[in-house]
């Protein structure tokens, strides 16, 4: 058994390593055809891989060379134009050397006439030394001997002279400045001329003169007994319910209405038409009527002030000022009616802030404004400029509007640009011929006043007031005023004028001095 086993053992031995070595001699076969073809593959790939290289280089050379022609012929268009920008840069270089040298030989030439110049002139400042000596060697004597003469010394004489000197001189520095003044009061006023008149031009508004009295026509003189009533009720109840006075007299087919207040006249007006119209007239309808009228005058008195401001185009304004630009409709100055007049400069002012460049808006708005004080329901102890712009102010309208309102009469001083135009715009309603109607005796009193204030200065001997206030014509006496005193004495009548007076629009100074001799012959 043992021997078997050992048998068996080295068997399988021999076997396994007979095995092994056949296994490594397939191996060994395998791996080496295994090789033969990867070498014959990667001889393949290097080929290819020469043969693209190949191609690749071609390619990259040819785009070299398309590269370098192309940077070639950019490198000789540059050149080539800065050679031509040398070409031109050196030619006028030579231009500006040619010119130069020119202008160096006609420096020295002048340099030579200069230097001959300076040795003539030379030569004759000596002579004129010369000459001022001998000029003031005879300066000195004709001195001594005027002194001798005059009895006076130099210094005397001297003194005599300046006060002489300095008389001439007030007198032609007063000419002086009458020139100038004139000079630029043409200058400074043509460019305003040229303003106002294009405005007045552009802006042509009626003006509605006004009374303080209505008439109220009738059918038929039948009616005033019914308007006046049983021993004058009727007529004593309208006129307690409107505050107005109720004229009931011989004229045909009319009742007048008298009062200083437009909107109680038209209250008046429009109640009178209803009770005529419905035939019942009796204090109690007389109260109902004249309550229903007012109700309606109030709310006509807002139409108007909405239909002014649209059509004005002013925007954003408080319901209270438009009402009191309504209440303007009922309301007067010195016969002119104050809603066309605020109109009128509402647009006096747009269209001369328009020329002028400044805010066409703002100006337009400001002189709509500039009087809403008139009409303030209530009688505060304010001028109606400065309650216009505290009003302004309440109802929160701009600082350079409330300004313009409240320096429209110099109340105030004026910080901006619109405040003077309101108050140029406001003149030039005011002082249109026809715009305005004052009381007879406010217009004597006025023109008086103008001639005794003339009359105070020294030297005036007559003073006339003509074209209804505008023109001041004043004589002075030829012996005490010279022609230059004139002009200042017009000056300063004029500026006492502005100071102290109040009127509308310009006047005129005018001075005249005549001078007469008279002689007989016998």
């Amino acid at each position: 058994m043992s021997e078997n086993l050992i048998y068996i053992l080295i068997t399988a031995i021999l076997s396994l390593g007979i095995g092994i070595a056949v296994g490594r001699l397939l191996l060994q076969k395998v791996l080496s055809k295994y090789e033969a073809e990867a070498i014959e593959k990667s001889k393949l790939i290097l080929k290819e891989a020469e043969l693209k290289a190949e191609s690749v280089k071609k390619d990259k050379q040819l785009e070299a060379k398309e590269h370098f022609l192309k940077l070639k012929a950019e490198f000789e268009e540059e050149s080539n134009k800065k050679k031509n920008v040398i070409l031109q840069n050196e030619q006028k270089i030579k231009q500006r050397e040619q010119s130069a040298s020119k202008m160096l030989e006609q420096n020295q030439r002048k340099e030579a006439e200069l230097d001959s110049l300076r040795e003539n002139l030379t030569a004759q400042l000596d002579i004129l030394n010369k000459r001022k000596e001998d000029i003031e060697k005879v300066r000195l004597q004709q001195i001594a001997q005027l002194e001798k003469i005059a009895t006076l010394t130099h210094e005397e004489a001297k003194t005599q002279l300046m006060e002489t000197i300095k008389e001439e001189a007030r007198s032609e520095a007063s000419s002086y400045i009458k020139t100038i003044t004139d000079e630029a009061k043409m200058t400074a006023t043509k460019e305003a001329k040229k303003i106002v008149i294009e405005t007045l031009q552009r802006t042509a508004t009626e003006h509605a003169i006004e009374n303080c009295v209505s008439v109220f026509n009738i059918e038929s003189d039948d009616i005033k007994g019914k308007i006046i009533g049983r021993e004058g009720r009727n007529i004593r109840a309208l006129e307690a319910a409107t505050g107005v006075e109720i004229i009931v007299d011989d004229t045909p087919e009319a009742i007048i209405i008298s009062g200083f207040d437009p909107v109680r006249r038209e209250v008046a007006r429009l109640s009178l038409h209803r009770l005529v119209q419905d035939g019942r007239i009796h204090p109690a309808r007389i109260e109902e009527v004249v309550a229903k009228t007012t109700k309606h005058i109030d709310d006509e008195i807002v139409e108007i002030g909405e239909r002014t401001v649209l059509d004005l185009g002013i925007h954003g304004l408080h319901p209270e000022l438009i009402k009191l630009v309504g209440r303007m409709r009922f309301r007067s100055s010195y016969g002119q009616n104050l809603l066309q007049h605020s109109r009128e400069v509402a647009k006096l002012c747009a269209t001369m802030a328009a020329e002028l460049g400044l805010n066409a808006k703002v100006a337009k708005r400001a002189g709509l404004l500039h009087d809403i004080g008139k009409v303030y329901p209530e009688e505060p102890e304010l001028p109606h400029a400065l309650l216009g712009m505290e009003l302004a102010k309440k109802y929160k309208e701009s600082a350079e509007v409330c300004n313009a309102i409240g320096a429209h009469h110099d109340e105030i001083e004026m910080t901006g640009l619109i405040s003077p135009i309101v108050q140029v715009c406001d003149a030039i309603s005011g002082a249109r011929p026809g715009a305005r109607r004052e009381v007879m005796e406010q217009y004597i009193k006025r023109l008086h006043d103008l001639e005794t204030m003339a009359l105070s200065f020294d030297g005036v001997t007559k003073c006339f007031a003509i074209q209804a206030g505008r023109e001041l014509r004043i004589m002075v006496d030829a012996e005490s005023v010279n022609d230059e005193k004139a002009g200042v004495l017009s000056f300063d009548i004029a500026q006492k004028i502005e100071k102290e007076m109040q009127y509308p629009g310009q006047i005129k100074v005018t001075v005249i001095r005549e001078m007469r001799s008279v002689n007989y012959a016998k």
